[in-house]
């Protein structure tokens, strides 16, 4: 699988945000990936080094709109602790 396919976006939660100052970042990854794929693919895209990764499915959630009723997508969720010394922007340095 290809490092740029695995990870599709960040989390952007109140519990992850708060997560960031002790090391540790959560993104949506792909249903299929394995731990140690989410692993190489954020070590090689953000340049940092990895201490662990803990995995959650998301199960998909009941929709309705008036009589008809649809399921949303089951989805992957990483938490990544990364080891001493290496952080990850999500937001930018950029700003107001």
């Amino acid at each position: 699988m290809d490092i740029y396919s695995v990870i599709k976006s960040p989390v952007i939660t109140e519990k992850a945000t708060q997560e960031l100052g002790e090391g540790k970042v959560c993104f949506w990854v792909d249903v299929r990936a394995n731990k140690q794929e989410i692993k190489t693919a954020v070590e090689k895209i953000f340049n940092v080094k990895v201490d662990s990764v803990n995995t959650q499915i998301v199960p998909g959630k009941l929709r309705r709109m008036g009589r008809f009723a649809g399921k949303t997508p089951k989805r992957k969720k990483a938490y990544i602790k990364l080891k001493e010394g290496y952080t990850i922007d999500i937001f930018g340095s950029g700003g107001v």
